[in-house]
């Protein structure tokens, strides 16, 4: 069986297809190397296209990656394996060997030209997780509107198995007996781009564990904040009203080691300065408050782009919340230690409550791949001062915040640092086939 395996040959295999592994695709293919992306979701893009705007330019974000997704998807070098898990990853006698599974759409991507005849036809309606959970999707979709590849794929769990997306479909292209397939790629070298993921919201008993009503994460709020989310303007979840008092908790899924998390995320301070101001121009009349334990405003303008907040009128709180209750109304109660003026434990009453939630790996290579990982359970570089992109492994690079915390600006540039430690790799390997010569 292994044998028949599939096999295809390519010069770098980029696992991840958010902004660190697009951009580092790009560089290779611009440099006429032929690579691979694999993405564990049905679209590239990452973390950075679900975003409303970044900091501390407040550019849209969609603007920037749409962009990046649309050049990685037409480019003549570059090939995209989207909806795949990676099953192992490893150097192999000089080649870099991954083994890949193709999860099933129940769509054939060759033959859907992404007119979505399917996804409004189908009856069945389910939470939306790329909306935060506030709107609903069908069982058979396309992820969002710029999602790309443009093919859609269906919830089996979810379907009801009418039949009406596979009578409606103009290529016959819904298979429901679509099978998981197994392939194996053999590069030269490869770049690892596997993101973050949020710490979960139900992790700290003291925060509500997710229970408590108007207790939202920061990716949600991304989706309140942009302007094709899920209500076209900032309501609460729960009841849709207009919230007249929002509060930020800072440092909710970070810097604590009762979660074994006790490294500082970076961003969290500035997503949340950025969020308080977009919501301010959103909600002019809501009262924002942010309590923190530091502001850590550590990039080029954003100590400026934290003044700017402050002068705008948003509240910043020095605090240490140590517990978050369910309140009258559908309202939430935050008590809090003032770490200013008199001290003292206080309690204050918000309409929504937003966790600045940290940044943990999403992908653990236990089982899957000998590179290390530091105690932080990120990918563990060998030089991290002078060349923060090599792992343990000949051949293999990281980038992002596969690697570590760190914003936007500093993964794309390690994204190219990535590419050209790839690219020294891959001429490395042709001078020796010269020299064998």
């Amino acid at each position: 069986m292994e044998s028949n395996k599939k096999n295809m040959n390519f010069d770098a295999v980029i696992v991840g297809g958010g902004i660190a592994g697009l951009q580092s695709a790009l560089d290779l293919a611009d440099q006429d190397f032929k690579v691979a992306i694999i993405e564990k979701d049905a679209s590239i893009g990452g973390k950075m296209i679900r975003l409303s705007k970044v900091f501390p330019t407040l550019d849209c974000a969609s603007c920037i990656t749409t962009p990046k997704m649309a050049a990685a998807a037409h480019h003549p070098n570059i090939t995209l394996f989207t909806y795949c898990d990676l099953i192992s990853l490893g150097n192999e006698n000089g080649s870099v060997i991954a083994e890949v599974r193709q999860k099933p759409r129940y769509v054939d991507p060759a033959k859907c030209i992404g007119c979505r005849q399917c996804e409004y036809n189908c009856p069945v309606m389910v939470p939306d997780e790329e909306q935060g959970g506030f709107s609903a999707r069908k069982a058979i979709y396309i992820p969002f509107s710029n999602a790309i590849p443009q093919i859609a794929l269906m919830d089996i769990e979810n379907c009801s198995l009418c039949g009406k997306c596979s009578k409606v479909c103009p290529t016959q292209a819904v298979d429901y007996f679509q099978q998981p397939e197994e392939f194996t790629i053999t590069a030269k070298t490869a770049v690892v781009a596997t993101g973050f993921r949020l710490t979960p919201l139900d992790q700290k008993k003291e925060y509500g564990q997710g229970k408590v009503q108007n207790v939202i994460t920061s990716l949600q709020m991304e989706r309140l904040l942009a302007p094709h989310g899920p209500y076209m303007r900032v309501l609460r979840p729960s009841d849709g009203k207009e919230p007249e008092s929002i509060a930020y908790v800072q440092c909710a899924g970070s810097r604590d080691k009762s979660l074994g998390i006790p490294y500082c995320s970076r961003v969290c301070c500035m997503y949340a300065i950025k969020q308080a101001i977009l919501l301010s121009g959103a909600l002019p009349l809501a009262d924002i408050t942010i309590y923190y334990m530091d502001i850590r405003a550590f990039g080029k303008g954003y100590e400026q782009f934290f003044q700017n907040a402050k002068a705008m009128g948003i509240e910043f709180v020095k605090a240490k919340v140590a517990k978050i209750e369910q309140g009258e109304d559908q309202n939430v109660l935050i008590k809090y230690e003032a770490q200013e003026e008199d001290g003292g434990v206080r309690t204050r009453e918000h309409d929504l409550v937003v966790l600045s939630l940290g940044m943990i790996p999403e992908w653990n290579p236990e089982g899957t791949c000998r590179i290390s990982t530091g105690s932080d359970n990120f990918v563990k570089t060998i030089k991290p001062k002078l060349a923060p992109c090599l792992t343990d492994i000949d051949g293999v690079f990281v980038a992002g915040v596969a690697a570590g915390p760190k914003d936007i600006v500093d993964t794309i540039a390690e994204a190219g640092a990535a590419a050209m430690e790839a690219s020294k790799y891959l001429h490395s390997l042709g001078l020796k086939k010269k020299m064998a010569a």
